[in-house]
């Protein structure tokens, strides 16, 4: 009998494409990767994973070389944690008969414009906005929203090119930035100018059509939105979490998504919950380690069992506090350390440390996710308790980077 395979397309490097890997494991699956540049992937190597290279973004390609595989294996499902690839990983499943998320609903909802204009047909909250082609229409579409507004590219993710503009002066230097070459387009240069929504932050993790769980977020430092700390779950009255809960709801029939995992996110404005953007995949490291660790819901393996055609289980196993630290530094320059992950490890009720990179390595702050250099997860009984554990090992961590040589020394 043919050994059952999953076919994994491309990957988080240093996020949850290992968790995938481990799941399928668990499931008696045989783990094979599908990627441009399978060298990106430290845990290739590691876990002694079988790994292809294939251009996983010509939809021909990838079936030919799962038709290929197909002659040795049962291939048991094939999916992503990559959203840059999940709509064709969605048209490869219906080729294959294989269970899958709509790819027309992820193309439109990957579509930041065309998921704005659907889900304000549908009458969800969500800020203004306009779409600017060109530095004249940003300027117009700023003026239209009122100062601040934050700049974003229509397709993307990771918060790259995402910026809170305050003034006319920031205005003009980020749409610079984004139509100058400097930022690196995955299609024509699109810019969504939108009102900035003020307020606490939310995340809602969603499988198929259940509510997982919410959780509270701190985006830290203006004007970029990188996550520094996550907290599951979040402190809500019961009628806020039924609030958050339907609206989460009203996105899913508005941009026919249901299948599989989605992750929400929103701020608790003056007018109430105002929907930031929904991702029709779920969300990247901590939140499946914090899901699990909160609610004793496995959101991977979960997600695998619904790509493989097995039943799954989202019944919540427990209710615990779990939060997460994000490592991020204060400045440009040479790694020369960073330390303290073993003594902070061993700390009851920290859940796991991981750092990202080794010293030497160049820090180079962009203002999005890639600024992250490792996290520290922590759970407990009480939000009190898993806070202060959490701390307790953040104050145990420490890192040194020189500053790059001013130019000319």
């Amino acid at each position: 009998m043919a050994r059952r395979a999953l076919i994994l397309v491309e990957g988080h490097p240093r996020g949850t494409g290992l968790l995938y890997v481990q799941a399928a494991r668990r499931l008696g699956l045989h783990p094979i990767i599908l990627s441009a540049d399978p060298a990106r992937y430290d845990y290739i190597a590691a876990e002694s994973l079988e790994a292809i290279r294939v251009d996983t973004e010509n939809l021909d390609a990838l079936i030919r070389e799962c038709s290929r595989l197909g002659a040795t294996y049962d291939i048991a499902g094939i999916t992503s944690d990559r959203e840059s690839v999940y709509a064709t990983v969605g048209k490869l499943c219906r080729h294959f008969e294989l269970p899958g998320p709509d790819p027309a609903s992820i193309e439109r909802c990957c579509d930041k414009f065309t998921q704005r204009q659907l889900l304000a047909e549908a009458g969800v909250p969500i800020p203004a906005y306009r779409l600017a082609t060109n530095a004249t229409d940003v300027e117009g579409s700023a003026a239209d929203v009122g100062l601040p507004v934050v700049l974003k590219p229509a397709v993307g993710a990771g918060s790259r090119g995402v910026r809170l503009c305050r003034n006319m002066d920031e205005l003009s230097e980020h749409t610079t930035y984004l139509l100058s070459g400097q930022y690196i387009w995955r299609s024509s240069p699109r810019i969504l100018v939108e009102e900035f929504a003020q307020g606490p932050y939310y995340s809602v993790e969603i499988m198929g059509n259940e509510v997982i769980g919410i959780g509270a977020a701190d985006l830290g430092h203006q004007p970029y939105f990188v996550f520094r700390e996550c907290t599951h779950p979040a402190p809500l009255t019961d009628d806020e979490y039924k609030r958050i809960a339907d609206i989460s709801q009203s996105c899913l029939r508005a941009l026919g998504l249901g299948w599989g995992p989605t992750g929400i996110e929103l701020r608790w404005t003056k007018r109430g919950p105002v929907v930031i953007e929904v991702n029709p995949r779920l969300s990247g490291t901590p939140t499946p380690q914090l899901s699990q660790l909160a609610y004793g819901v496995d959101l991977i393996t979960e997600h695998i069992k619904l790509v493989i055609g097995d039943e799954w289980n989202l019944r919540r196993r427990h209710s615990h506090a779990a939060a997460a630290r994000i490592l991020v530094p204060d400045r440009d320059g040479t790694l020369d350390w960073i330390g303290g992950e073993s003594r902070a490890a061993a700390l009851s009720g920290v859940a796991e440390v991981k750092f990202y990179v080794e010293p030497n390595t160049p820090i180079v702050r962009k203002g999005d996710s890639r600024d992250w250099i490792g996290h520290v997860i922590a759970a407990s009984p009480s939000t009190a308790q898993t806070k202060a554990t959490l701390q307790q090992a953040i104050d145990l961590i420490g890192w040194s980077i020189t500053p790059f040589p001013a130019i000319g020394e």
